[in-house]
């Protein structure tokens, strides 16, 4: 219920420009969501898709924080530079959405590679739509990971549609379980509707990996209410196939299985929505990153690159962007100095546009 008030909100806010980017909402997948993470164990890792806040939030990450990295403030757990599709949060071992589609399958085996390096026995999930089980990255990954054991399960979110195109005019096989079978990877399927089927699932296949070195490959077979993207007019599915799959809403479907009362789940819903509410109001309040601090995170410096990596031209005078936090007032020039250079500039145009 979390991830749902809270995916609700974030595109009302993106509605008011609060979010900056792209948006893609997983309404819906919930249960998907939620039934693989809550299968992992705490010193697993996952990686994900651009697809992310609720993996980022069912991994344990402060919803505050992350409602701030879609605000792009410098409390968010990417400190505001990663936005929606770039979550990340290291302490959770959630090691990010990711922008490219199926770029993170082969991230998902270096992981997986590094745990098995290093003999330990942390299972690496890596998340992906129906639409990355056509890139090549897709083969490629699989067949290493099979050839070299390692301890990845990978996860195809099947929710019907690659960005707009329908699984049946983009897949040629649209059994994407069996899609690994030619690499030598077993695969199995659940309903990525039921939360308690995609935990079962998916903790045997974690299980499976965990103790035979097997890499796995687990359909989950669901459906977003929600467009790609915020951008989406979604002129590809008719409102009666949308309807059709709400009547099979994760979330209503779960609180029937525990047998909640109306009042129990308008309970519920309102310590969520509260707690949505208030991670709004923190992530409104929270400061920008300092302009000053926008060549930090970036590590291609110092002598991996000859010449100069950034420009920077905001002060007085051309330096190396990564200098600029360090550069001490005198030798980049007062502020106010620069403020003026421009304004004399901008007067002495303006004079030589009147004598043309």
């Amino acid at each position: 219920m979390l991830i749902r008030r809270f995916e609700e909100r974030a595109g009302e806010m993106y509605a008011k420009a609060k979010v900056g980017g792209f948006l893609h909402l997983a309404i819906g997948e919930e249960a998907t969501i939620v039934g693989a993470c809550r299968a992992m164990r705490d010193d697993d890792y996952l990686i994900s898709t651009y697809r992310s806040h609720g993996h980022a939030l069912a991994r344990g990450s402060d919803p505050d924080r992350v409602m701030a990295e879609l605000f792009g403030r410098e409390a968010g757990v990417s400190h505001g530079r990663g936005g929606s599709m770039h979550m990340f949060d290291l302490e959770n071992r959630f090691m990010g959405g990711y922008g490219i589609v199926g770029g993170n399958l082969p991230l998902a085996a270096g992981m997986a590679l590094a745990s098995d390096y290093q003999g330990l026995d942390e299972v690496t999930v890596c998340v992906f739509g129906d639409g990355a089980a056509n890139q090549g990255t897709f083969g490629e990954t699989l067949n290493l990971a099979a050839l070299w054991k390692l301890p990845v399960v990978f996860m195809v979110t099947n929710n019907q549609f690659g960005m707009g195109t329908a699984i049946e005019r983009h897949s040629a096989v649209t059994d994407l379980h069996r899609r690994g079978e030619g690499f030598g990877v077993p695969g199995m399927r659940c309903d990525g509707m039921d939360v308690v089927e995609t935990h079962a699932v998916m903790r045997e296949a974690i299980q499976r990996t965990r103790e035979q070195r097997q890499p796995i490959l687990v359909e989950a077979v669901t459906y977003r209410f929600r467009g790609h993207s915020m951008a989406d007019p979604e002129e590809y599915r008719t409102k009666e196939q949308v309807a059709e799959w709400r009547k099979r809403d994760p979330i209503n479907a779960f609180a029937d299985r525990l047998e909640l009362g109306d009042d129990e789940v308008k309970a519920l819903d309102e310590a969520t929505v509260a707690r949505v509410d208030d991670a709004v109001a923190f992530a409104d309040k929270a400061a920008f990153p300092a302009p000053e601090s926008l060549y930090d995170h970036i590590y291609v410096f110092g002598e991996q690159v000859q010449g100069w990596y950034s420009v920077d031209e905001r002060s007085a005078g051309v330096h190396k962007g990564e200098d600029e936090r360090s550069l001490a007032e005198a030798e980049r020039g007062p502020i106010d100095h620069y403020h003026e250079a421009v304004k004399s500039a901008g007067s002495a145009a303006e004079k030589q546009d009147e004598s043309e």
